[in-house]
């Protein structure tokens, strides 16, 4: 009986054991994807003084500028106002998007349907409900 109960616990350990195991190819693999899609990234948005753009890092740092020069592996980014440039690998970005300046898209909607809504209410409204005011 001990026998039987201590070859089902050890095979139930190696058969959880087989199933939790990673492959190291498939974890470097998601990092170079990552790398390759930062790469283009950096590529459509263009290098020069004209496009600022905000990079997030591996480590959760965000860090604004431009890209100054662009390689194969890495690239220069230009901090505007200080004029510091830095170098970073694609392996170490996970984001990069264009820099917004201004009110998202959203809050532009917002904003409309707010102005919208005030005008029906006091074109269409205010007069069904108040005769003489």
């Amino acid at each position: 009986m001990l026998k039987r109960t201590f070859a089902i616990v050890l095979a139930g350990v190696l058969v959880t054991t087989g199933l939790s195991w990673r492959s190291t190819q498939a974890q470097t693999g998601l990092g170079s994807a990552s790398a390759e899609a930062a790469r283009a990234n950096v590529e459509r948005l263009g290098v020069g003084k004209e496009t600022t753009t905000e990079i997030t890092l591996r480590d959760k740092r965000k860090l604004k500028g431009y890209v100054g020069s662009a390689g194969a592996d890495t690239f220069t980014l230009v901090d505007k106002k200080t004029g510091s440039s830095q170098t970073i690998a694609y392996a170490e970005v996970i984001n990069v998007k264009k820099a917004h300046h201004g009110l998202k898209t959203s809050t532009w909607i917002i904003i409309a349907g707010a102005a919208a809504a005030a005008v029906i209410v006091g074109i269409i409204i205010k007069p069904a409900l108040c005769d003489g005011c």
